[in-house]
This record gives structure tokens, C-alpha cells and sequence, in this order.
């Protein structure tokens, strides 16, 4: 219900003081923070800062007690000068038309940091996904993807699993594009099941690839991962995965967390004793012999903090109390723009999502790979891949840190924005 009392100017700027930084604030931050240590076209800067496009469509359900329901659906395609578009559909009531194209951004510095032939998008339906039953989410799914038909397509722009969505949704938008194309075409998507095309390891290469980079991390800082403590927020496939290996690799994981608390015992967790959400949803505290907080989690004393779970967890409310040696994201844009800046300060290391989860996209590119040329990869295979992929970015990350002196994410900024400002000066504007 709306106020009867008219709003001053400063009541307006002290609710956007108090309102989160959006993704697309976040990206536009980090994007022109980046433009100041490299010598780039000032122009092109200025072109990605926006969209390319954001298609936006209402999608009709029919429930199950055949009422019709209206949903609103987005696809923001941010930048497509290396390749097709790539991006996540998400399930979610936060779903807006701003983080659909702040999360794009993102996406256009993370195939570019990976040196993978794709731009950026991201989109998604305002929809909470727990409220439908299967079959309601799968006629969404169908009809969503009709909506989006001719403006998806395995060399225009190519769609994959996020929150609320996964390779079963995928399956279905296969499905639907292919019946309305009348062949199948398996590379419309990424993350679907091996069976029809998808890739083996493309559920845990996000997090795998957090838990690699985390290693190297480690490394460079001189913590053998023998002696490194690790905790964990979120334990989706990102932050399980993550656990999990880290914990086979030696490392003390001594806290892992979902939506209603965290196990915690600082001799270490068994990350394979506690099911993760796909395994049995929201249930890490059941598992525990002692819990903390979701936020208690964030202010350990640890060696690691990998925040893996949604995003702007990590504010200027709450970063004076972060006791972490290092930061790994896990999520994406899990900590602001401003709190980023006390951590710098504060001379915490922290390693950028879109160097950090890029394995999700980076095994996303080998499926899609494997869906053109219809031969599938072993589980070794996409690993090893997967591996020297990782570490090569990390390097070359590694290189731009050191050379500027800047922090992590600015260092994998200026990687990324060198190699898409490059292909813009290449290709050129047409008039």
C-alpha cells in the first residue's frame, strides 16, 4: 500500500543508500575500475556497458487445477564479439531485468578470462520453483522456450543451467527448440544429460574449478592445503563440490552451509557424510553434531573462505568482521562493490568468480564441442581439459596481477577486457 506522505529527496537517496548494489552496478564498477589500468578504446568501454539486448516475454502456464497464470521471463544478451552468447536461465522470484544484465556482464568476462569463443547472457523467469509442481515446471520450461525461439540457437546464443534450473530443465528446451526446428540439435543448450548430449562433469566443473583455482591460490600464498582451514557457504553443486575435493586433496574443511545453518567442527567436517542439496535438499544442519549460522560462517577464522552460495553476501555491514587470510568466490558476486574495496584495504586477497566458477562455463564450451561434432569425451578427458584450462587462466590472471599491481579481480578485468577490446577493434562498428 502506498504512503499518503510524500517522499523528500532525501528519503529517496536514504533508500537507495540502504538498497543492495545490483548486479549491473556491481559489473559497471568493476568494468570501468578495470579500463583504468589498460590502454583500451575509450569507446568500446562505452559499448559494454550496455546491453546488446534484453528480450523480455510474458510466459502463460496452465497450473494443474487448470487455472492460467502469467510469469515474466528475460533474456539479456550483453555482448557477442567472440562468439554466441552464453548464459544461465534461472528460477527465481529475485529474478529482474537488471541482474539478468549485470549477471550477462559477467558472463562476457568469463568466457574472455577463459579465452572461450562465446559472449555473455543471462536470464530467467520471476518464478519460485518449489511452488510448481514437475509437470508446471516443465510446461513453463516448454513454453518459456518458445518465447525465446528466435532468439536462442547453438551459434546465436546458447543457454545453460542456474539457480532453480538443471539438466532436466535443459533436456526440455532441447526437446521443445528441436520439435519446433524439426531436427534435433543438442548444442541449443549446455548442462543436460550425457544421454542426450550433455557432457560428463559439467554438474561438478564449477565447483571442481573453484576448489583448482583455490589450490593455485593456496599455493602462491605459501599454504600448504595439508595445513589450510576452509570454509564453505552454500552446499549446491558449487560448494560441495569445492568441499569435497578440497577435502580429498588435504585440506580442513571445518564448516559447509545451507539456506538454514552450517555444520561446524574446526578438526574438520566430513564433507562425504553430509548430503548435498541436490542429494537431500536444505538438510547440511540434520547432519551435524554442532552448528552455527549462515553469517557466522562468513566470520571464521579461517585460512579460506569460499562464499558459494548467492550473491552480495559480503557488505559493508558485515566485511569488518571477515577474519579469512583469503577469499574465493564461489557464487557469483558474492561480496560488493564497496565491501571489495574495504577488503583491498584491508589487504585480503580475494579471487574473482569469474576467474574461480568458470568451470561450469569452461565444460559448457567442451559439450558444445561435443554436440557439434557428435563424439562425447570421457570423464578423464573433460577433467584434464578442465584442468589445464583453469590453471592457463590463472596464469595468465597471475601475469596481469603482478604487472599492474592490482588486486585479483582487476587483474582477471584487464585479461578479459584486453581480449574482448581487441576483437571490438578488429571487427569494428558497422555504420
Amino acid at each position: 500500500m502506498a504512503s499518503d506522505t510524500p517522499s523528500t529527496a532525501e528519503d529517496v537517496d536514504a533508500r537507495q543508500d540502504e538498497a543492495p548494489e545490483s548486479a549491473l552496478d556491481t559489473a559497471r564498477h568493476q568494468l570501468n575500475e578495470a579500463a583504468a589500468f589498460i590502454d583500451v578504446d575509450p569507446n568500446v568501454v562505452t559499448r559494454l556497458n550496455y546491453p546488446a539486448a534484453v528480450h523480455e516475454v510474458t510466459v502463460p502456464l496452465k497450473r494443474d487445477d487448470g487455472s492460467v497464470e502469467m510469469y515474466q521471463g528475460f533474456r539479456a544478451q550483453h555482448d557477442s564479439v567472440r562468439g554466441p552468447y552464453k548464459g544461465g536461465l534461472r528460477y527465481h522470484p529475485g529474478v529482474t531485468r537488471e541482474e539478468c544484465i549485470g549477471l550477462g556482464m559477467w558472463m562476457t568476462w568469463k568466457c574472455a578470462v577463459m579465452d572461450l569463443p562465446f559472449g555473455g547472457a543471462k536470464g530467467g523467469v520471476v518464478v519460485d520453483p518449489k511452488d510448481l509442481s514437475d509437470d508446471e515446471v516443465e510446461r513453463l520450461t516448454r513454453r518459456f522456450t518458445n518465447e525465446l525461439r528466435n532468439v536462442i540457437g547453438p551459434m546465436t546464443d546458447i543457454p545453460a543451467p542456474d539457480m532453480g534450473t538443471g539438466s532436466e530443465e535443459m533436456a526440455w528446451i532441447m526437446d521443445a527448440y528441436s520439435v519446433q526446428e524439426a531436427e534435433t540439435t543438442p548444442g541449443v543448450v549446455t548442462g543436460k544429460p550425457p544421454v542426450i548430449g550433455g557432457s560428463k562433469g559439467r554438474e561438478e566443473a564449477p565447483g571442481r574449478s573453484v576448489a583448482i583455482i583455490t589450490r593455485e591460490a593456496c599455493e602462491y600464498y605459501d599454504f600448504p592445503l595439508e595445513e589450510t582451514t576452509v570454509a564453505v557457504q552454500g552446499f549446491g553443486s558449487v560448494g560441495a563440490n569445492a568441499a569435497r575435493l578440497l577435502d580429498d586433496w588435504g585440506a580442513t574443511i571445518v564448516a559447509v552451509s545451507d539456506v538454514n545453518g552450517a555444520a561446524y567442527d574446526p578438526d574438520g567436517v566430513d564433507t562425504r557424510a553430509i548430503p548435498t542439496h541436490d542429494e537431500e535438499p536444505e538438510a547440511v544442519t540434520k547432519y551435524a553434531d554442532e552448528t552455527i549460522s549462515n553469517e557466522d560462517v562468513l566470520e571464521l577464522d579461517v585460512d579460506v573462505l569460499i562464499p558459494a552460495a548467492v550473491g552480495n553476501v559480503i557488505t559493508e555491514n558485515n566485511v569488518g568482521d571477515i577474519q579469512a587470510a583469503l577469499i574465493v568466490e564461489g557464487a557469483n558476486g558474492p561480496i560488493t562493490f564497496a565491501a571489495d574495496s574495504i577488503l583491498a584495504e584491508r589487504g585480503i586477497p580475494v579471487i574473482p568468480d569469474i576467474l574461480a566458477n568458470a568451470g561450469g562455463v569452461t565444460v559448457s564450451y567442451f559439450e558444445w564441442l561435443q554436440d557439434i561434432n557428435r563424439r562425447a569425451w570421457s570423464l578423464d578427458r573433460v577433467n584434464d581439459e578442465l584442468e589445464a584450462e583453469m590453471v592457463a587462466a590463472w596464469n595468465a590472471v597471475r601475469e596481469e596481477f603482478e604487472a599492474h599491481d592490482a588486486t585479483w579481480r582487476q587483474g582477471a578485468y584487464i585479461v578479459g577486457l584486453s581480449r574482448i577490446a581487441d576483437a571490438h577493434e578488429s571487427r569494428g562498428l558497422w555504420p
